[in-house]
């Protein structure tokens, strides 16, 4: 346990299972105290069961650690305001927020269904806003606080049949670095951690072809905690002078990732038309034009 984190009071979202889970229970053996929030639904977010987020208050208890659980709906503002509201009203105070809560419906775009669309953004993108907003005046008026977000390399490099989700995690690590500049002032951080780690949501990849099933094995040996202590650091003053950053972690491995920013340029005095850009400007950037690969071939090799 550190001391400095013996106090602290950190809530995290979709913490009923898989990293959310591993996140309480290593913010918990840390010294900090947690807020547990899970509806206890399907991967897709179909159904509900309540008692997920109380078995993980019950293991953090047992091991004489402190914790509550929350049941509200991270896609709904005021079920985030809720959440947050748990925090303050159980311990009287708010460190930390771990943004994890997520589901899944994945469809290849053309046959994606709107319905599909939205409920994946909902909880991602939304969710992920709400619940930031919500603790928001919390920590302005403390002057401190982290978030730590969770997005994907569904979004920062791409996968097939993953449109919603692509795009609300990528609408996360945007959303992270906006919250990072708008709250420096008061001394608030926000950082994204794209992990690697097997479940629920990666149990849910087709394993249809043997290229597929090869991916899922190496996935499977990326267990939640690898994923849990980057959070807890993130969250703590440990990583006080961090902020606006993206992270990945995959197995013992982290990386630091690349977030935009111009490649090439090209000027004409005379300005351009549909053809000098055709003959001059795309054949000069082409050698740095990015493949249509997904994340699975830009981290191609076996996890360490």
């Amino acid at each position: 346990m550190s001391q400095e984190s013996e106090q602290r009071v950190v809530v995290v979202t979709g913490a009923g299972g898989g990293i959310g889970k591993a996140i309480a229970l290593e913010m918990a053996a840390d010294g900090a105290r947690v807020v547990v929030n899970d509806l206890g639904t399907s991967v897709s977010g179909d159904g509900s069961d309540q008692s997920a987020a109380q078995a993980v208050v019950d293991e953090i208890k047992a091991s004489g650690g402190d914790a509550v659980a929350n049941t509200d709906s991270v896609a709904d503002y005021r079920g985030a305001t809720n959440i947050i509201a748990t925090a303050m009203d159980t311990f009287g105070r708010l460190d930390a927020v771990v943004n994890n809560a997520g589901i899944l419906r994945d469809r290849m775009f053309h046959k994606m269904d709107p319905d599909e669309w939205k409920a994946v953004i909902d909880v991602h993108l939304h969710g992920t806003f709400n619940v930031s907003r919500a603790a928001a005046p919390v920590f302005r008026e403390q002057k401190s606080g982290a978030y730590v977000h969770m997005t994907s390399t569904s979004g920062l490099v791409g996968n097939r049949g993953q449109a919603n989700y692509s795009a609300a995690k990528l609408g996360i690590a945007a959303l992270s670095k906006s919250i990072a500049l708008d709250m420096a002032l008061f001394n608030v951080r926000s950082n994204c951690i794209s992990p690697f780690a097997w479940s629920r949501m990666i149990g849910a990849i087709p394993t249809d072809t043997p290229e597929q099933q090869a991916r899922v094995d190496k996935l499977k040996s990326m267990t939640p905690d690898k994923i849990a202590v980057m959070a807890v650091y993130l969250a703590s003053q440990r990583a006080a002078d961090v902020s606006g950053q993206i992270f990945a972690v995959r197995g013992n491995e982290i990386f630091l990732m690349s977030q935009s920013r111009p490649l090439r340029s090209m000027h004409r005095g005379e300005g351009w038309s549909p053809d000098s850009i055709a003959s001059h400007a795309i054949p000069a950037f082409k050698n740095d034009f990015y493949d249509l690969e997904v994340s699975g071939e830009v981290f191609s090799w076996d996890p360490v």
